[in-house]
């Protein structure tokens, strides 16, 4: 059973802003994986080369910069107002746990931004290298890939760990819907399992899937919030 909130005047704005973000971060998602199997099912293969990498992104460089884009910087900024609601909505019931989970979420949207910037400099730097040395331009694509993969791609501790804060520091009170608490959970650990070697596939997906529907549910929850209100004072 989750508690009605009266939000502010102030206060509904930045629900409402929290509610879009979560709605956008789904969309993001949703727009990440679907390119992820379909249009770049190539350049996702693991067993692909670096020049066949190369090669792919000579191609497809507007794709892949669309892509990159979205996955990280447009579901960066998506997060800020989303976490910002969320700890709003959480702080007085469980202090600690909410800032903690806003100190990892901001921290994720850090990691976002460099992710999607190290690409975008990165894909343009290894452009210009193939002209003069395509073998320095393939070198050049597994130091970028390695690096993005470090700050953003290759597990998802930070996010996993903020929507575990969240669903635990909801746990009980009502502020958020027990089923929505329950996805948060599993997605939050499917995340840290993404830290164990030969594990991380499975995990990331499981995150992937989870983290869908929890951004989606998180914003329909803090949407419904801001239109009950809204009814009220009608």
């Amino acid at each position: 059973m989750t508690t009605t909130l009266t939000p502010t005047i102030d206060d509904r704005s930045g629900i409402l802003a929290g509610a879009v973000g979560g709605l956008v971060a789904a969309a993001a998602f949703v727009f990440g994986i679907a390119f992820f199997v379909t249009s770049l099912s190539d350049y996702a293969d693991p067993d692909a080369t670096p020049a066949e990498s190369v090669d792919f992104l000579l191609a497809h460089q507007g794709t892949l910069q669309l892509w990159y884009f979205v996955i990280f910087i447009v579901f960066g900024l998506a997060i800020i107002p989303l976490a910002r609601a969320l700890r709003g909505r959480l702080a007085e019931v469980n202090p600690l746990l909410a800032d903690l989970g806003a100190v990892f979420a901001f921290i994720w949207v850090g990691l976002m931004f460099a992710t999607g910037m190290t690409w975008n400099i990165g894909m343009q730097a290894i452009v210009d290298r193939h002209e003069v040395a395509p073998a320095a331009a393939e070198t050049l694509w597994s130091a970028v890939a390695v690096i993005a993969d470090g700050l953003g791609g290759g597990n998802e501790l930070v996010g996993g760990m903020w929507i575990l804060l969240v669903s635990l520091a909801a746990w009980g009170t009502g502020r958020l819907p027990t089923g929505l608490n329950v996805l948060g959970l599993v997605s939050g650990l499917s995340g840290l399992v993404t830290l164990v070697p030969g594990l991380s596939d499975v995990g990331g997906m499981i995150f992937g899937l989870g983290s869908i529907g929890w951004f989606a549910w998180t914003g329909v929850v803090l949407l419904r919030g801001t239109a009950a209100t809204d009814g009220r004072e009608r």
